[in-house]
């Protein structure tokens, strides 16, 4: 048996276990607390955990060597998007693991299909410049794990000494300082609360690899046609590629691009017809039918504290009266959005949102 094989077979394995566990109540665990980034308490296997899945990221081969190096073996393909999430200035190294044999299924709009057995895999890390470390430090890896019942969420929390991650469903904390942001709890979800932002029509469902995020590369190939080549995308339209999202960072785009890019990465995942927040009305994805949809001039569907007492999702021409920014430069649990994620706010995003708006004019 080659290691994509074996990937393949433990992948399932944990993908049954997985779901035999879910019909039993989660173990109580105490929440994982660390004095600082470069050094918490300790993080070991946890027996109980093991009818969820595998217990250790090393369990499932997909990095080869020194498993914090994240060198990826057979039928692991790293991968990046054009705008990415923001998750407290983390970097994030991405891969996904498909089955040899088997490619993903070309959407023009949605996220690809990938084929039963396949592994989304993201790890989160501070770089060594940015916590003043030797080298940077791995904080978590999120499996996505699609199995015959379907997507399945489970996080693996880091040790230490950055030798293995092991899966830990109550997720943790760390205490992070990063120069211009000071100190700030970095936490790592739940199980449960990975579902949130998964949820797609009341399914658990990918939010990140789609045909617009994918839609970029170098020397001239987009990450989608590397994959068609590969033979790991089916029914890539050669002849007419997608509209590939822009980076929100660069500024050679236009405002409104960087602007709804922003949005369809940071917020869409919830706000969208399909999504977990559909009950609000708000359509803050790139595919939104209108201005309105979009948050335009559109009042909350409940007021609140999340609304900070103002009248318009977005005001044209003025930020300050928006609640969108109002909630984008909160902390506070009840107010905040995104309301998972993050403990910080995203300086940089929250003036590009200002930017943006304050050049609307009213229709």
């Amino acid at each position: 048996m080659n290691s994509a094989a074996k990937i393949k077979a433990v992948v399932l394995i944990a993908a049954a276990v997985y779901w035999a566990a879910c019909t039993e109540q989660a173990p109580e665990t105490a929440e994982v607390r660390a004095p600082g980034i470069a050094d918490w308490g300790a993080v070991t296997e946890t027996a109980a955990y093991a009818r969820y899945g595998l217990t250790k990221l090393s369990d499932y081969g997909f990095f080869e060597g020194d498993l914090r190096d994240l060198h990826p073996a057979e039928r692991v393909f790293p991968y990046t998007v054009a705008s990415p999430l923001f998750s407290d200035y983390a970097e994030k190294a991405r891969f996904v693991f498909m089955p040899e044999g088997s490619s993903a299924e070309y959407h023009d709009r949605d996220v690809m299909e990938f084929p039963e057995g396949s592994v989304l895999i993201k790890n989160f890390s501070y770089t060594a410049g940015q916590i003043g470390a030797d080298r940077d430090v791995l904080l978590e890896t999120r499996l996505l794990i699609h199995g015959p019942e379907g997507w399945k969420a489970l996080p693996y929390v880091w040790d230490t000494d950055q030798k293995e991650a092991y899966l830990d469903i109550a997720g943790g904390a760390r205490e992070v300082t990063l120069p211009g942001q000071g100190t700030f709890r970095y936490s790592i979800p739940n199980m449960q609360q990975c579902k949130t932002c998964h949820d797609k029509n009341g399914k658990m469902s990918p939010i990140g690899p789609s045909a617009r995020q994918l839609h970029h590369g170098t020397e001239g190939l987009s990450q989608l046609e590397v994959w068609h080549r590969k033979g790991l995308l089916s029914g890539y339209p050669e002849g007419s590629p997608p509209t590939s999202a822009v980076a929100y960072s660069d500024t050679r785009h236009p405002l409104d691009l960087r602007a709804r890019a922003y949005l369809d990465a940071n917020c869409a995942y919830c706000h969208r017809p399909e999504g977990s927040a559909k009950n609000s009305g708000l359509d803050l994805s790139v595919f939104a039918a209108s201005e309105f949809a979009l948050g335009i001039g559109k009042g909350p569907v409940a007021a609140g504290r999340g609304s900070g007492g103002l009248r318009h999702d977005i005001v044209p021409g003025n930020p300050d009266a928006s609640i969108a920014v109002y909630r984008m430069e909160s902390t506070e649990p009840a107010v905040m959005m995104p309301e998972l994620g993050r403990s910080t706010v995203h300086d940089e995003g929250t003036a590009l949102i200002r930017e943006w708006i304050a050049g609307l004019k009213e229709g």
